[in-house]
Formats: structure tokens, C-alpha cells, sequence
């Protein structure tokens, strides 16, 4: 993503989507998300790296699936009604789903509340939270998606 345009998400805010993994809450920028779908049959593609689950193909075009809970390091647990694939838009034009538990819902993030991730050597060593929101109801971690995807 254009380097100014995340300088302009911390100065400006946005709206996020968020969702849930384990219980953790996540956000991820509104520009980002083509549409959130119910979970369907994934086409499982050998050798690929365990949190690609396959892909599945929307309206003609294939999309790669990734597990978020594999990416984190976390147990896979059953999928339920609740369950919910995030396709993503890149700035690459390429897409790709992201598996999470639930979506909760969208939010505006204010500059206010957008914190830079701390430096420490062990909180984002992943390097896959952008930026830390401290919502009144709680903090919540908005994803890099470029780096969720491609890294």
C-alpha cells in the first residue's frame, strides 16, 4: 500500500471491519474488504504452506484461503454458522480470502485512538499488526493485510 496513504489512515482515522479470532478482536481498513462470504468447499492445493487452506473460486476468478488462526500459530477449531471468509482486495489488483471466526461489525477508528504497534522486541515480531486502536469498549489490532498475505 502507498506508504502515504497509511500516513493519512493515522492522521485521518477509518472505518474498520472488525472481527474476532480466538477471542482476540482485529480490524482490518474497509478499503481492503470486497465482501465477507459464508464458508464453502475449499479446494485443498498441495505443498503449500499450512495456513493456505486451498482456494475456491468466486464468480470465475480463483482466490487463495488462508486459516488466520493457522497464521497466528493458533488450534484450528470446527467451522459454524458463524464462520466467515473476508475476501480481500490488494493494491496489486490480486485477492485473496481470509478465514476468522466472526465478524462483528464495522467501526470508525478516530486519529485519536490509532497508536502506533510498540517496538518491542517480541509484540509484533510478526510484524503482521499495523497499527493498535484503543476502542472505549476495548483495544483492538487492525492487520497489515499485505504483509497477512503475502509474508
Amino acid at each position: 500500500m502507498d506508504p502515504e496513504f497509511e500516513n493519512d489512515f493515522i492522521k485521518t482515522g477509518g472505518e474498520v471491519l472488525l472481527f474476532t479470532v480466538d477471542d482476540v478482536v482485529y480490524g482490518i481498513e474497509i478499503s481492503y474488504i470486497s465482501e465477507i462470504i459464508g464458508i464453502e468447499q475449499i479446494t485443498v492445493v498441495p505443498k503449500v504452506p499450512g495456513h493456505i487452506k486451498g482456494v475456491i473460486n468466486i464468480r470465475g476468478k480463483i482466490v487463495p484461503i488462508i486459516s488466520v488462526r493457522k497464521r497466528f500459530g493458533k488450534e484450528e477449531i470446527p467451522y459454524d454458522e458463524r464462520t466467515c471468509i473476508i475476501v480481500l482486495g490488494l493494491p496489486d489488483g490480486s485477492q485473496a480470502g481470509i478465514i476468522v471466526d466472526r465478524v462483528r461489525e464495522v467501526t470508525l477508528a478516530k486519529p485519536r485512538e490509532i497508536c502506533e504497534t510498540p517496538i518491542y522486541k517480541n509484540v509484533n515480531s510478526n510484524h503482521y499488526i499495523k497499527y493498535i486502536i484503543e476502542h472505549p469498549d476495548g483495544i483492538k489490532l487492525l492487520l497489515d493485510c499485505e504483509k497477512l498475505i503475502s509474508e
